[in-house]
């Protein structure tokens, strides 16, 4: 199984789209500024993710995801909410631009 996963920057609003096996590793790593991407923006709010069967599913999505505009990206959250939980995640609601 695999994650594809939307975070918000608290700093700017900006979005940051990637997928992982571990979500919770993963979205430690972004806002212990670990990843290089996302370091100068921290801290970040996770805002949607979703799963997949596959590394390569998550991987075509991620793609498409990363091609939305800013509008389109909080449509998509706001048209597919995160309905599943993770322990130790909370999903926080899309910062208003």
């Amino acid at each position: 199984e695999c994650f594809v996963y939307i975070l918000q920057s608290q700093k700017n609003g900006s979005f940051y789209k990637g997928s992982t096996d571990n979500l919770l590793r993963r979205f430690n790593q972004h806002n212990n500024g670990k990843d290089f991407a996302t370091r100068r923006f921290l801290p970040w709010n996770l805002v949607w993710y979703t799963t997949k069967d596959n590394r390569s599913e998550a991987g075509a999505l991620e793609r498409k995801l990363k091609n939305l505009s800013v509008k389109r990206t909080v449509e998509l959250i706001s048209k597919y909410p995160v309905t599943n939980t993770i322990r130790g995640l909370t999903v926080f609601p899309v910062q208003s631009l």
